[in-house]
């Protein structure tokens, strides 16, 4: 590979799904060069991710993106699981207590809007073929012969990830489910509850609205097996739909419908010299819990400041390390989360059937379990390791601080973010302090400073530092100057 490069750049991302473009815009907009090889020549209208949960709705937020997508779509407060057992999510502490049904092409379209308003690139038809990375670079090799140089990687590229082929990372896992049934359909019946899901003996079935009319149906026939790819007809999909429901849902038009296979899968590292694994590339599980999509939304924001950091010089080695350290943990639970939901759906053995049932039976009387499952789902529950000499909230998510200005703005002048998510859509660190912090003042360029709105309350007292990724790095009790700057040069870098 000592040809020149076609185009070098900053970081190459490999996959223009919803993890590469929220990565590539958030590195754009940070003054990151960044371009995305994607091997599909055109943008895909079909497509199997339908929910967005609270987290990533969050996420969204703090790039100005959530309002226009949940004009797109439908948010149901409710995930109804079996029977009258179900995961209420409208009793979640966040500005998005529901999850937004909305198809995955509306998430890429607004994050693929915004990574080339940033300067991103995204060639499409460029179709990853070989990989060769040094102490300072990477080089990308397309199946057009075109030579692509950068400092930094990212494959984003999906469960059959050329990136982790090529970098020989195992993918070590099992098949949970074959012959698993996707459609979308119309409904003379539609059901009242908005997503419904059931099983019985034969299979199970679960319904979503679009909020257009149409439904994304999946449906699994224990004693009907198909190959990747096969067409299901209409008759097939409504008596499958039928046994697991207990209802006819009056099954019509059918625009799309294929059969998947659905893995258990997770790349032991995220992290290979200067080339990173982020969503279904580092990680794959059933569609039970609608996780997927979210995960590597979720993977992109804990990577992309960290990247920026490292390319500004501003952080060691050391931080990028930490990507693997943070999120490994979260993709392992979540194949265990969505294995424990496509299992009991399966309900092949008695005594897992008898769990079906009792869970079924119980209904409501599972509000500690379900809402332990809300946040789990929702992924608002998820935090990070912290020292054991830190400050509680480290670590932990921060939810929507109301803020106010720590001076008094010019006539005339804007008063400042009003929201956490606000204050973060400049993609810096955030200080929360009731009292101006002088000693951050050579930070400025990297630092959002803002108070509390109620300057009595748990803050009153409590200076944070809040990551781009909304979440807490550093925290004190009335902190000294000193030890201010100390934070702020462990965490942003070293100023004059």
């Amino acid at each position: 590979m000592s040809v020149k490069p076609t185009t070098e750049t900053d970081v190459l991302i490999v996959g223009a799904g919803p993890t590469g473009l929220l990565l590539a815009g958030d590195l754009a907009a940070a003054g990151v060069g960044v371009t995305v090889l994607e091997k599909r020549g055109a943008e895909s209208n079909l497509t199997r991710a339908f929910a967005v949960h609270a987290r990533s709705l969050e996420l969204l937020d703090a790039r100005g993106l959530a309002d226009a997508l949940i004009a797109t779509g439908r948010p149901l407060t409710e995930l109804r699981l079996f029977g009258r057992f179900g995961v209420d999510l409208s009793t979640l502490p966040t500005r998005f207590p529901f999850v937004l049904i909305t198809p995955q092409y509306n998430v890429e379209r607004l994050l693929q809007e915004r990574a080339e308003k940033a300067g991103a690139t995204v060639l499409r038809g460029a179709e990853v073929t070989g990989l060769r990375q040094d102490t300072d670079s990477v080089t990308l090799e397309t199946a057009d012969g075109s030579v692509h140089r950068a400092r930094y990687a990212v494959g984003t590229d999906g469960v059959h990830s050329a990136v982790r082929e090529l970098l020989g990372i195992p993918f070590p896992g099992e098949a949970v489910v074959d012959s698993v049934m996707l459609a979308d359909v119309r409904l003379a019946n539609e059901p009242a509850d908005g997503i419904t899901a059931g099983a019985s003996a034969k299979g199970f079935a679960f319904t979503v609205p679009f909020g257009d009319g149409w439904y994304r149906l999946i449906a699994w026939d224990r004693n009907e097996k198909a190959p990747d790819g096969a067409v299901p007809s209409a008759e097939q999909l409504a008596a499958v739909a039928q046994d697991a429901l207990g209802e006819d849902l009056g099954i019509g038009e059918v625009r799309w419908s294929s059969t998947f296979h659905s893995d258990e899968r997770q790349a032991p590292n995220y992290r290979s010299g200067r080339v990173f694994l982020a969503g279904d590339a580092a990680h794959c599980h059933s569609p039970a819990g609608g996780q997927g999509m979210n995960t590597g939304l979720q993977d992109a924001a804990n990577l992309s400041w960290k990247l920026a950091a490292a390319l500004r010089g501003h952080a060691t080695d050391a931080l990028l390390d930490t990507y693997q350290s943070e999120r490994h943990p979260v993709g392992k639970t979540v194949l265990r989360t969505s294995g424990a939901l496509i299992r009991i759906a399966l309900a092949e053995s008695a005594p897992t059937r008898a769990l079906r049932g009792a869970l079924t039976a119980l209904g409501s009387h599972l509000d500690p379990v379900a809402e332990r499952g809300a946040r789990t789902v929702s992924g608002i529950g998820i935090s990070y390791p912290a020292p054991k000499d830190a400050h509680p909230q480290v670590g932990k998510r921060v939810p929507d601080l109301r803020l106010t200005a720590l001076t008094r703005p010019e006539e005339g002048e804007p008063a400042g973010p009003e929201r956490l998510y606000e204050a973060l859509r400049a993609g810096k660190f955030v200080l929360v302090s009731n009292d101006e912090p002088t000693a951050a003042a050579p930070w400025s360029d990297g630092l959002v400073t803002a108070a509390p709105a109620d300057p009595h309350g748990k803050l009153r007292d409590t200076v944070l530092l809040i990551r781009p990724d909304g979440y807490v790095a550093w925290g004190a009790v009335d902190p000294g100057h000193g030890e201010l700057r100390e934070a702020l040069t462990e965490w942003l870098g070293a100023r004059d």
